[in-house]
């Protein structure tokens, strides 16, 4: 006793492990209970095949291939939409079985169509196997449109029993560790943030400096382990619910911040504290710590969050007019052309003068967006069903907020990867053309169980024809393992079918838990044993059951295998670079539209402003839809199986520089829309500042030409500290006021400056990814890597 009960507990902390939440044994649990009681019920009390058959894998579909999460009352109501297409399907299907073409036509549409519209919807995304599945099964069995009404009656019957499961058989909390996580990382910021604000205050080394300490090694601690949270998860949530979306890109936000925090100067002690700066820094800690509040409770009100938004708004405009007032001033010295220049150790006052107040506003901008994305997933989640069914997004609260409609926000996702590089499109396209073949190739084969074609085909097609190669590998081993195990429980039953229906449940419960647990091959083993025994019950024929299984599948791989071959077969980490090229080039343009619009906004003797705000707005549509192609292709390459050519590290660094470029532009924009004065001119100051984004621009655009692997990865720029000196003359010249004192505008102009010098900075981090990624290029030889990186170090 004593040893089994050391087996029962080993066995235990093995599946924890494993089955991080018991996820898989749950709905491994529930499907073994529901499906060989509808089973049974159908074939042995209604006495009717095409009911079982529905009801069985109904219920398979319901409850091993789909697991929605949220509060109860959400899942109920996806699991209630997802029977209601479901049976629409049967229905479509079972009238197109009649004729091999005109099956494959569907399936190839439907197919396309339940693949490609996870990118709108979060539910449907979610549902996508079980809907495919709900199609493929009538496809593929011919039948007469007089059977209709018994598949139906299956599987609604598999419906109800699903939902039924779901809510009362041992039933799964909400959790979700990502968002705790992240709630964790504000306060561990919000925590620094305060920590710093008390010791600038209490300006000594006492208590208050070890406090800040603590505190910033905290942080840094809570930014990492989210990071290595969010890379433990293998697919990345991005492509589901709008709440979904927003806590991802709370991370790229998180992780950002902690980048300009540690750009933060050591504070002078023998310099006045700047209180305003100060000030802005509590306001965005308070907003942290509301943003982790309402993380925590999603469900909860809005209301302190929106609160505090407003306090760092407030704060942040007080932070710009004393940036303005308590700039270092001297009397203007004129000469027989007007202003004299700036001495060298005024434009150092300046500069120093406006470091504070510029770290301040940075990171109080990027704040509000962390706190309006949080109360943007905290809406997601509150939204009534038919909203989150339909992806609309949220309805917005807060000033300024201007969030698309249901049909237009729709539009837009989709819009997105219309597109030949997306990743999301690529996969349907494959999806649809390899299950369509696989239904035709079936019927014109006249194989006996032509839907395990299909099925085999669905399911081990991935992003590569490398991958689907080893899935192919995967599938035929398990199924063939599978039959070994399944011939074996046959011999010594021989025709005793009690024993069937006793191992069934059993059979079915490893079933569903393998594939997470252990491994695809796995999964596919237990697959074959639960159909080996199913059919057997039906009609017993031994171990021949098997074979059939076996020639199934392998003719859906070898369909499968030709489609990954013959589209896009260089995979996810080929299309990855591409994505990151395309996002870099997309968000350095509108970087340097934010810029052309920063300089014009004000200038009302500059040409074309209203033109140019149209041009940054589109700009900024454009860099999202390629950040949002990036960002799938990313999740794809981290779900894809086989060893990562790069490491992880360094491919999230590169997808992290792209919200870098997009929150400095973003910040640019933000800055300029609050300044309502026209001045008459400000050309020197407009040509520097040209100047500055061009040189930033034409880098990326290196730098995403190495990515596709057209050119060299560029050498970072060297600090140019004459810039900001002859922006800070161009200002004093073109928009200082008769007494010598600094106008918001001019500030602005110098902010402006700060921005495309952090971006600047950002290109050391970026260069040994790039290098890394440019010697993984496909078609690139190490000869030619060795010259190019040789070139990059010349360079330098």
């Amino acid at each position: 006793m004593r040893g089994i009960g050391q087996l029962r507990r080993r066995l235990w902390n093995w599946l924890t492990t494993h089955d991080r939440g018991l996820l898989a044994l749950r709905r491994a649990g529930r499907a073994a209970i529901v499906m060989p009681v509808l089973f049974a019920f159908c074939a042995k009390v209604l006495d009717n095949g095409d009911i079982a058959t529905y009801a069985a894998f109904g219920s398979f579909a319901m409850l091993l291939l789909v697991d929605f999460g949220g509060p109860m009352r959400d899942r109920l109501r996806a699991q209630a939409s997802l029977a209601v297409a479901g049976a629409l399907f049967v229905t479509v299907a079972t009238l197109a079985s009649r004729n091999q073409w005109l099956a494959a036509a569907a399936m190839a549409v439907v197919g396309f169509g339940v693949l490609f519209i996870g990118v709108v919807s979060s539910v449907l995304a979610g549902a996508t196997t079980a809907l495919l599945l709900s199609f493929i099964l009538p496809v593929s069995l011919s039948a007469k449109p007089s059977v209709i009404p018994d598949r139906l009656e299956g599987w609604a019957l598999a419906s109800a029993a699903g939902m039924l499961a779901i809510a009362f058989l041992w039933p799964a909390p909400a959790y979700d560790p990502l968002r705790a996580k992240a709630a964790d990382t504000c306060r561990a910021l919000a925590g620094r943030l305060h920590s710093e604000v008390a010791y600038l205050l209490a300006a000594k080394q006492g208590k208050e400096f070890r406090a800040h300490s603590d505190a910033v090694i905290a942080a840094d601690q809570a930014v990492n382990e989210l990071h290595r949270l969010f890379l433990a998860t293998p697919y990345r949530p991005t492509g589901l619910s709008t709440s979904a979306r927003a806590v991802i890109r709370l991370v790229d936000q998180l992780n950002w911040l902690s980048v300009i925090l540690l750009e933060v100067r050591k504070p002078k002690l023998d310099r006045p504290v700047n209180k305003p700066a100060c000030g802005a820094k509590k306001a965005a800690a308070a907003v942290l710590d509301q943003g982790a509040d309402l993380l925590e409770n999603p469900r909860g009100s809005t209301r302190a969050l929106e609160a505090a938004l407003e306090q760092l708004h407030t704060a942040l405009a007080a932070l710009e007019r004393s940036a303005s007032i308590d700039l270092p001033s001297r009397p203007a010295i004129t000469d027989t052309d007007g202003a004299a220049p700036m001495a060298d150790d005024h434009v150092d006052e300046v500069i120093d003068a406006l470091d504070p107040s510029f770290r301040a506003q940075e990171l109080s901008f990027l704040v509000s967006l962390i706190g309006r994305n949080i109360d943007e997933a905290a809406r997601a989640e509150q939204r009534p069903f038919i909203g989150r069914l339909l992806g609309r997004s949220p309805a917005p609260s807060l000033p300024g907020a201007s969030l698309p409609g249901m049909l237009s926000a729709a539009q837009e996702r989709a819009a997105a990867h219309v597109e030949r590089h997306s990743v999301w499109l690529r996969n349907s396209v494959r999806g649809a053309v390899g299950l369509g073949l696989a239904v035709l190739v079936a019927e014109l084969s006249g194989v006996q169980h032509s839907f395990w074609v299909v099925l085999g085909t669905l399911s081990v097609l991935r992003s590569s024809a490398l991958n689907t190669g080893q899935n192919v590998l995967r599938a035929v081993l398990g199924t063939a393992v599978g039959v070994a195990v399944g011939s074996a429980l046959l011999v010594p039953i021989g025709s005793d079918t009690n024993l069937l229906w006793f191992l069934l449940p059993l059979a079915i419960l490893l079933a569903g838990v393998a594939p997470a647990a252990i491994s695809f091959a796995a999964g596919q083993a237990g697959f074959t044993v639960v159909l080996v025994i199913l059919f057997n019950i039906i009609q017993p024929v031994g171990w021949k059951v098997g074979l059939l299984r076996i020639e199934d599948i392998v003719l859906g791989c070898a369909v499968s295998l030709v489609v990954g071959l013959l589209f896009w077969p260089r995979g996810a980490a080929a299309a990855l670079s591409k994505a990151m090229a395309e996002a870099y080039a997309d968000s350095a343009r509108y970087l340097a539209a934010a810029v052309d619009f920063a300089v014009l906004q004000g200038d009302a003797t500059a040409p074309g402003r209203a033109a140019q705000v149209n041009t940054a707005e589109e700009q900024a549509i454009r860099a999202a839809a390629a950040a949002r192609r990036m960002d799938d292709t990313f999740r794809n390459y981290l779900a894809e199986r086989g060893s990562k050519a790069l490491p992880l590290a360094e491919v999230t660094r590169l997808v992290t520089g792209v919200a870098g470029l997009r929150l400095a532009a973003d910040a640019v924009r933000d800055l300029w829309d609050r300044d309502d004065h026209a001045l008459d001119d400000r050309a020197e100051a407009r040509i520097e500042l040209l100047r500055h984004a061009e040189a930033v621009r034409n880098w990326y655009d290196d730098l995403a030409e190495s990515l596709d692997g057209h050119a060299a990865v560029p050498a970072p720029q060297d600090r140019d500290g004459d810039s900001d000196i002859r922006l800070v003359r161009a200002v004093q010249r073109d928009l200082l006021d008769q007494d010598g004192h600094a106008t918001a505008t001019a500030v602005r102009m110098i902010w402006t400056g700060d921005h495309l010098d952090g971006v600047r900075r950002l290109e050391r981090i970026l260069v040994q990814p790039a290098l890394l990624a440019a010697d993984h290029t496909p078609g690139r030889s190490p000869i030619d890597s060795a010259a190019r990186r040789l070139a990059f170090t010349t360079a330098r």
